[in-house]
Parts: structure tokens; C-alpha cells; sequence
């Protein structure tokens, strides 16, 4: 029997401990966040996709309709540059404002108050230039603040807490400036200008001899004296690239920009990571009152004068930008440059229809149609990217 049932017992295999005797290995499921995605749709999830399609037509447009105006000249290109730059030095942070989730309705009037921060103390106290510039900087960072912490503390909407800033701003600066001046203008600051060491860098062009050895090859429009038609490129527009480049540069490439983002997308849970997202917010305010403040010393520099009235629309303007940009309005996307290419648009629009002839009352009507068309797009290009309905 023990014979019997030892040579009935099935034989059990002994591993020799060689791969040929070793079991074979299961298949190993690939990781789908491995999964390589394609070109194309990399590209149409871009947030500035639809801006720099909208620049592309745009130029097309205006090359049919007014390419024998002058429009693209130097002369002509200079102009729409100049009104986009000053739209695009406001909209390139005001991008990284709206992607933290949040809005700021006093930029406005933040412009007209810096302006008169930096125009009375010159003209009527006799204040250095220079020291009436920092003056308004200092300000502008102390009015920022309390924007930010006044919305992180209460939870209010920033929209609710600027569009009181809104107000106030405004009101004070016509009536201090007709309280000290008995204006609401005040001018003559040309001559302060070109005396002070901050004059260059808020007023002015610059190469100005490039354009002149444009001039001097024939390749732009000179005058009988043989000067350029074109004298320089803006400083403004100088400003607009390194802040479009600097606000790129802190979304894509700094713990900063994540922060930007996770606090737009979702402050609750950015909260629950470390995420210090009240400061976010508030840095955000202050740096958009800064750059409005900015936007007002380029103003009152170049053109040697300010006005109470000084930035009215400009909030609504650069919010357009930032959406035509791409940037949504729930916050957590968008992009500086796409924000930037909605500041080129803008300025080209407003001076083309001028170049064209047309009545500029009709600039409104299409820029709304404009902000319409940029979100559907944007939404469109989205949805069809991320395969979400």
C-alpha cells in the first residue's frame, strides 16, 4: 500500500532556482499618468490659444481694410502698440490676481489717486519728483493690503469690497485735489520731468537711434529733415514685456505661481496643504495697486499732467483683456501672455477702426460682442481638450 499510494502521489515540482523553471510574470499595467499626450491637444489646452487666434484675425482684418491707411507704418504701429502696452502693463497682473480667484474694481481709480499723489506734492508742496513717485508706490501698497485683508479676513466677495474702493478713491481724489488746487487738473510737471533721475524710466522712448538708422536706410517714414515719423518705441511698452515676462515667469516657474493657481482652483483645499493663501491674496492686491500705480506715473511723466478722471474703465478694460486672454472668471487658469495678447487686441481694434474710418462709438459695441465670442471660444477649446461636457 505505502508503495502503491507513494507512486500515485502526483510528482511535486522542486524549483531549481533558473528563470527557465520560474512561473512567468504577470503583464504590468501601464501607469495612464505616464500616457504621452499628443501635440495638438497640448496646444489647445493652452489658456492663451484663443488670444493669440484672436490676434492672428484681428491683423488679418485690418490688413484688408486698412492696410493702405497708414496703420502699418511705424508710425501707425507705434500708436496701437502704445494703447495696448498701457492696457497690457494693467492686465499682465491683473491675470495673476484673477487666476488667485479674485477681482479688483478700484484699479481705476487707483490710477486717478496715484496720479494726484504724484502731481500735487511736485507742483504745489515742491517735492522732489522722485521722492512724489515713491510717495505714491508706498500708498498704492498700503491701499492694496487693506483690499486683501480686508476680503481674506471678512470672507466678503472682492468684488463687493473693490467696488467700494471703487468709490472712495475716487471721491477722495477729486475732492482733495479741489480742496488743495481748486482744480481737478494739475500740470506743468515737463520741466520736473526732465530734471529727475526717475524721469527716464516712466516717460519717454527708447531706441531712438535705431528708428533714426531706419529712417536714414529709407525702410520708415522721415520727415523733410530726415527725423523719423516714428521717434522711438514707448517706455510703456517696454514696461508691458518685462511684466508680461515676469508674471509668466512666477505662474510657470516658481512655488508662488502653484500657490496662484491652487488658490483660484480651490482655496479650501490649498488651505488644507500649506498653502498660505491669505498672503497669496493679499500680496495679489498689493500688487495690483502698485501697477496701477505704475500705469499712473507712466501717465502723468509722459504726458506732464494728471486728472481726477484719470483711469475711468480701465478696471472693466483689463478685466476684458485677462478674459479674452483666456483667464476664467471662477479662477485657478489662465495666463499672463494669453492676458497680454487680449491687450494687443484691444489696442488694436480701438486704433484700427480709427484708421479705418469708421465711428469709434461702434469700438464698444464690438469690443462686447468681442468679450462674448473669447469666452465661448475659450470654453469651446476647453471642453473639447480635456474631453469634458
Amino acid at each position: 500500500m505505502d508503495q502503491q499510494d507513494a507512486s500515485a502521489a502526483p510528482a511535486i515540482p522542486i524549483s531549481s532556482g533558473t528563470a527557465d523553471s520560474a512561473p512567468p510574470a504577470k503583464p504590468v499595467s501601464k501607469d495612464e499618468r505616464l500616457r504621452k499626450v499628443p501635440l495638438w491637444r497640448q496646444i489647445m489646452m493652452r489658456p492663451e490659444l484663443g488670444s493669440i487666434a484672436g490676434t492672428v484675425l484681428v491683423f488679418l482684418f485690418f490688413l484688408a481694410v486698412a492696410g493702405d491707411s497708414g496703420m502699418f507704418s511705424a508710425k501707425g504701429m507705434v500708436n496701437f502698440l502704445e494703447v495696448s502696452a498701457q492696457l497690457g502693463i494693467l492686465a499682465a497682473v491683473a491675470a495673476l490676481l484673477m487666476i488667485g480667484g479674485e477681482f479688483d474694481l478700484s484699479v481705476g481709480s487707483m490710477i486717478a489717486f496715484a496720479s494726484m499723489t504724484i502731481a500735487i506734492p511736485s507742483m504745489v508742496w515742491g517735492w522732489p519728483l522722485w521722492a512724489c513717485i515713491i510717495l505714491a508706490f508706498v500708498v498704492a501698497a498700503g491701499i492694496g493690503f487693506i483690499n486683501g485683508y480686508i476680503v481674506v479676513r471678512t470672507g466678503l466677495p472682492s468684488f463687493i469690497v473693490t467696488l467700494a474702493g471703487f468709490f472712495v478713491l475716487r471721491g477722495l481724489t477729486l475732492a482733495l485735489t479741489r480742496a488743495i488746487t481748486n482744480r481737478t487738473q494739475v500740470s506743468g510737471l515737463n520741466d520736473l520731468v526732465a530734471h529727475d533721475p526717475l524721469g527716464p524710466f516712466f516717460s519717454g522712448d527708447v531706441l531712438q537711434g535705431f528708428f533714426q538708422w531706419m529712417a536714414r536706410m529709407g525702410w520708415i517714414a522721415a520727415r523733410p529733415d530726415g527725423q523719423p515719423l516714428a521717434t522711438g518705441l514707448p517706455i510703456s511698452v517696454v514696461w508691458w514685456v518685462l511684466l508680461t515676462a515676469l508674471a509668466t515667469w512666477i505662474l510657470l516657474r516658481t512655488r508662488f505661481g502653484n500657490w496662484i493657481f491652487a488658490t483660484g482652483g480651490d482655496p479650501v483645499a490649498a488651505r488644507n496643504v500649506g498653502v498660505p493663501v491669505a498672503r497669496v491674496k493679499i500680496l495679489l492686491f498689493m500688487a495690483m495697486a502698485m501697477t496701477a500705480t505704475l500705469f499712473a506715473a507712466i501717465q502723468v511723466l509722459d504726458s506732464g499732467s494728471a486728472d481726477t478722471l484719470r483711469g475711468t474703465q480701465k478696471e472693466f478694460e483689463a478685466i476684458i483683456a485677462v478674459v479674452i486672454g483666456g483667464t476664467l472668471l471662477t479662477g485657478g487658469y489662465g495666463s499672463a501672455v494669453g492676458a497680454s495678447f487680449g491687450g494687443l487686441i484691444f489696442g488694436t481694434v480701438q486704433m484700427g477702426i480709427f484708421y479705418t474710418g469708421v465711428d469709434t462709438d461702434w469700438f464698444k459695441v464690438f469690443l462686447g460682442i468681442m468679450v462674448l465670442v473669447a469666452v465661448l471660444f475659450n470654453n469651446y477649446v476647453r471642453k473639447r481638450a480635456t474631453g469634458s461636457r
